[in-house]
């Protein structure tokens, strides 16, 4: 079925924090075509056309204007969110990530899985009820944060500075970033604060970790430069906080509703990795990708400007039944890739870690916590743009012996 006409394809008003990129007009326009108009631009439904788009010479990184969108145009958080890596283009965008990807190494990353597997087994023998958890303040929260300080070689007791002010910048993300931005920058103001004692430490004292490879990078004539460093270190701390927290909580979610997978992963710890990719199709915490048109130019029919903001939904995609016929959650089937980490030049630097401590965390919960269900109200964020639980009470039955955090 092709694509209706611009001016007759569905309209969706994506700034209203009731909007869901899961609801039935999203699935319903998902069916009649592959995009859909927004009060941004246009919004692209389906696998194959998020894939090709993603990827596309004549879009560009598409995030950096969603402050203006919402009136933001100057002030501490507009210049930081300017300076990000995501938001840069060319030569600029080369630059900052061939300096910052060794901080990433996989050999740094892996040596820290023991303890991030350690850490999972510590927060859920810490559960205030034996049978019962907040999981975002119990687990996702201190588990997402006291990973990042783990990675940043901090006191791991200091992470609720880390989660309160990235928790607060994750706001941004947001249909309300407006509203919150007094919030925002205020927490922004004190991760600078935290970053720059971090970066003058590691400059007199070097160690073998995460933030004195940032320090180092590059040679004497190509560093990052002290803006880029702090302004980095920020995103870092926040990006890696908000999504693992957020995701965390989704993945538990989704498994809630699908008891006999989690029944499987408990059983199969090994399928960690592809439990964190399956819960990534079907429900990520990042629901659209952004990019912006650099010229004219025409794509199955549809005739996009110069500067229009193209928002790739990625649960849409991920869910579509054309990639996924069907239709099921199953951490044991092979799917195609999805979206949560972006693609393309503007991949998420960060995956490797995101993979990583969280195909730990979830088969240990999957073995420690048997038949979670709802054990109070959720709250969550609006299901679009950056999404997930803020409050998510669990019951479940404790497993009957555990050893060195895994069941025995």
């Amino acid at each position: 079925m092709t694509a209706a006409p611009y001016f007759d394809a569905p309209y969706f008003n994506i700034a209203d924090p009731t909007f869901s990129v899961q609801s039935a007009e999203v699935r319903k326009a998902r069916e009649q075509g592959w995009y859909a108009r927004t009060n941004y631009g246009i919004a692209v439904l389906r696998y194959d056309e998020v894939s090709r788009l993603l990827k596309h010479p004549r879009l560009r990184q598409g995030s950096a204007k969603w402050p203006a969108h919402h009136g933001i145009t100057t002030g501490p958080f507009a210049d930081w969110w300017a300076n990000w890596v995501l938001n840069k283009e060319g030569a600029d965008h080369h630059r900052l990530r061939r300096l910052m990807n060794p901080a990433f190494s996989r050999r740094l990353i892996g040596g820290l899985v023991p303890r991030f597997r350690a850490l999972a087994g510590e927060l859920v023998d810490g559960f205030a009820e034996p049978d019962r958890c907040e999981f975002v303040s119990e687990f996702a929260e201190p588990y997402a944060a006291r990973v990042i300080a783990i990675m940043l070689g901090l006191p791991e007791e200091e992470w609720p500075v880390l989660a309160r002010d990235s928790a607060t910048i994750g706001l941004a993300m947001g249909v309300t970033i407006a509203e919150d931005l007094p919030r925002i920058e205020a927490a922004l103001d004190n991760l600078y604060g935290y970053v720059d004692e971090l970066i003058a430490d590691r400059t007199r004292e070097p160690r073998d970790d995460f933030v004195t490879r940032l320090v180092q990078a590059g040679k004497d004539q190509d560093r990052l430069d002290h803006t880029e460093l702090r302004d980095s270190m920020v995103l870092l701390i926040f990006g890696g906080f908000d999504t693992t927290r957020n995701q965390l909580g989704l993945a538990m979610q989704t498994f809630m509703r699908h008891p006999d997978q989690w029944g499987v992963l408990a059983e199969r710890p090994e399928l960690g990795a592809a439990a964190v990719e399956e819960v990534m199709r079907v429900a990520p915490t990042t629901t659209w990708v952004t990019r912006e048109a650099l010229e004219d130019f025409e794509f199955e029919g549809l005739d996009i400007a110069a500067g229009t903001t193209v928002h790739l939904f990625t649960e849409s995609a991920g869910t579509d039944p054309l990639a996924v016929p069907d239709g099921r959650f199953d951490i044991t089937a092979e799917r195609p890739p999805h979206f949560g980490f972006g693609g393309g030049a503007h991949h998420c630097l960060g995956h490797f870690v995101a993979r990583c401590d969280m195909s730990e965390a979830l088969p240990l919960l999957a073995r420690r916590m048997r038949d979670p269900r709802p054990g109070g109200e959720i709250r969550s964020l609006p299901l679009s743009g950056n999404t997930g639980p803020t409050t998510l009470p669990i019951a479940f039955t404790p497993a009957t012996s555990h050893s060195g955090g895994t069941t025995a």
